[in-house]
């Protein structure tokens, strides 16, 4: 074992694949903004080209500043490598399309983010891939949608915005014992809070936009392989050819070398760079993120104008034991959902608070507040929008590092006029 795998968390964050002698001793990656690179010679090209050689040559292939987030994510959720992506979006939708294709079918927890339910739903149907969508806390519910043509088992760590908490161990036994991978979107917890690798998982992806850059100036996303998926060719016979290039992560070399490159979901250089400046504060971040959360969702839940409150760190929620076993004690994410009279209600608190954000984004260092009913999700039907539990009467709060005092303070004067 390297000195680096003996790191906490707390260290490995911030040191993790940092070379400053690769970077004239610089402790920060260059930004390689240049679309493709230069080669001396006809036959150095074609060796890199073959893989017979190491290199770069082209940035919708590969980026050495990209690298570097990639080596770093990978090493925080304990995978053997990544692929970094142009948004959390393009994550998915790669993991997704390198695995199943026509005919396929593919089982999902129904708590998603709202983007991500409209790719299974409807769009990935057009590609001849049906998505089974289940609710996300039932196990049997997933053992009952798997056939023989399910690919992969798709669930987050927690619920936007149910703020459900599934068992990532006995779902990983689910997917195991019918031979498909289990893909984990771990956006909401963040390797700080939760690995799914280590509870059984086989991919993981990620907003990058979210907590991992922490002050919302990039967009990005990753997809990091456990390495541990079979992936037996009866079943996956196109995975063929990635066995014999990659046999340590075949995943990782099908998702790059079939979909990433071919689909153009490159990431930005100058935004690998500012999630890698965002990466070295996650721990202290998370620690804080996730006390206010706690914080404000006692003062909510205590507070005679709210009529309930969604947080797996509550002890009345129906998730906080699994998250609490889960999670081993160390916090409940930083997401919260709290209910007010009605719609009208909503709108006039989200008119009068002075310190939150009012924005379409989360895991920004600053507390930021949403209707997703009228906003996120307004193109769903009533019925939709009542299945997946978005009411009229629901904010969504992403609750920041601020001093917790003065959020409350904040949420307390926007109540006063919110509700008579």
């Amino acid at each position: 074992m390297n000195q680096s795998e003996m790191w906490k968390f707390d260290t490995k964050v911030i040191h993790v694949a940092q070379t400053p002698e690769q970077w004239h001793s610089g402790t920060l990656p260059p930004i390689y903004q240049t679309a493709s690179h230069r080669f001396d010679t006809a036959q150095e090209l074609t060796d890199v080209f073959a893989g017979k050689q190491a290199g770069y040559i082209y940035l919708r292939l590969r980026n050495p500043t990209n690298d570097v987030l990639e080596r770093k994510i990978a090493a925080l959720e304990g995978g053997v490598g990544a692929v970094a992506t142009s948004s959390g979006m393009a994550a998915v939708t790669d993991t997704v399309m390198a695995i199943a294709g026509a005919g396929d079918e593919i089982v999902s927890g129904n708590s998603l983010f709202m983007s991500t339910y409209l790719l299974f739903a409807n769009v990935l149907p057009r590609f001849g891939i049906k998505a089974k969508l289940v609710e996300t806390t039932e196990l049997s519910q997933y053992e009952a949608a798997i056939t023989d043509k399910t690919k992969l088992i798709f669930v987050e760590t927690i619920g936007n915005p149910k703020m459900d908490v599934p068992d990532i161990e006995q779902l990983a036994g689910i997917a195991h014992r019918h031979c498909v991978p289990l893909v984990v979107d771990n956006t909401l917890a963040s390797p700080y809070l939760f690995t799914p690798i280590e509870h059984g998982a086989d991919i993981v992806v990620h907003s990058l936009t979210k907590f991992l850059n922490g002050h919302g100036s990039a967009v990005g996303g990753v997809i990091v392989d456990s390495g541990k998926f079979p992936w037996p060719l009866e079943k996956y016979p196109d995975f063929e050819l990635s066995t014999v290039k990659r046999p340590d992560a075949p995943f990782l070399d099908k998702v790059w070398r079939e979909i990433h490159i071919n689909f153009g979901t490159t990431l930005a250089p100058m935004h690998s760079f500012l999630t890698v400046i965002g990466l070295d504060t996650l721990a202290l971040r998370m620690e804080r993120h996730m006390s206010n959360a706690k914080i404000l969702a006692e003062y909510l839940a205590g507070h005679k104008k709210v009529r309930w409150v969604n947080y797996p760190g509550l002890s009345n929620s129906s998730s906080h034991e699994i998250a609490k076993r889960q999670f081993a004690g160390k916090g409940y994410g930083a997401l919260l959902a709290f209910g007010l009279a009605d719609q009208q209600a909503c709108f006039k608190f989200i008119s009068n608070v002075k310190l939150a954000y009012h924005l379409a984004n989360l895991g920004d260092s600053k507390t930021l507040v949403i209707h997703p009913y009228s906003s996120q999700y307004v193109s769903f039907t009533e019925q939709k929008r009542k299945e997946l539990s978005i009411h009229p009467e629901m904010i969504r709060v992403s609750v920041g590092i601020e001093h917790p005092d003065d959020i409350i303070s904040d949420f307390e004067q926007a109540l006063k006029a919110a509700v008579g």
